[in-house]
């Protein structure tokens, strides 16, 4: 099998920038963002000798997220300025490098990531690892897609394949957007279900199986109280839209 790499550009710069300290050159220019980002690629490339490598980059500006939810992000502090400064650098890097960037408007540089993998998943011959420090790509996991990410700092390095997602949450990737609809994601702002924690969203997925299913037992009022407590009942009820 043929081996794609695909860089999560943006991830790695706010991994590498937040684990190591402020490193400068000798012109004073901060510089610890542009060193962790290299580290990994070269660790990459020597850890898995890839045949292919692309990278993707958010732009500047809103995206559709924002279109369909204002409040998308709002309450994340925007990141120093000194870590902007070194995008420009990274891409330099990456360019020196001979690797082709992709990205478009209005998308992050995950969903680019997500159409890439979305076009290979029924490729045979081809093995895709998505190399990144956000764990929301583990809803990418397939057949032939693993996560290849960076647990803790900057050495801590574990792959992702669907038995190791089914590990460390009990479920499956393929499970991964109906339990962060349930929880929400404090990080992105988005909501979830109020009072649904990550025990209970686990415990409903393990239990149902998938969102659709755990609404559609809710309409069977005899059944669903002897499945669940009175108040999550309550909670998945109020907290459905």
């Amino acid at each position: 099998m043929k081996k794609l790499i695909l860089i999560d550009g943006n991830a790695l710069v706010h991994r590498a920038f937040h684990a190591l300290p402020a490193l400068t050159s000798n012109k004073g220019v901060v510089t610890n963002a542009v060193y962790g980002f290299t580290s990994i690629l070269l660790r990459t490339i020597k850890d898995l000798k890839p045949d292919y490598i692309a990278a993707a980059f958010d732009l500047a500006g809103p995206t559709f997220r924002h279109e369909q939810f204002e409040d998308y992000k709002i309450l994340r502090v925007k990141a120093p300025d000194e870590l902007y400064r070194q995008i420009p650098i990274v891409k330099e890097v990456v360019a020196t490098f001979g690797i082709p960037v992709y990205e478009m408007k209005g998308y992050e540089a995950d969903d680019v990531i997500g159409t890439i993998v979305k076009n290979l998943e029924d490729d045979k011959n081809m093995e895709v690892f998505i190399v990144t420090g956000d764990m929301d790509t583990l809803q990418l996991i397939r057949d032939n897609t693993k996560v290849y990410t960076l647990r803790k700092g900057m050495s801590d390095v574990v792959i992702y394949n669907a038995e190791e997602v089914k590990k460390r949450f009990g479920f499956g990737p393929e499970k991964m957007i109906d339990y962060k609809a349930l929880r929400g994601d404090t990080s992105d702002n988005i909501p979830g279900v109020p009072g649904i924690g990550e025990k209970t969203a686990t415990e409903l997925i393990l239990k149902f199986g998938s969102l659709d299913n755990i609404y559609k037992q809710l309409k069977d009022v005899e059944k669903i109280t002897k499945e669940l407590k009175h108040g999550v009942i309550k909670k998945l009820t109020e907290g459905k839209e």
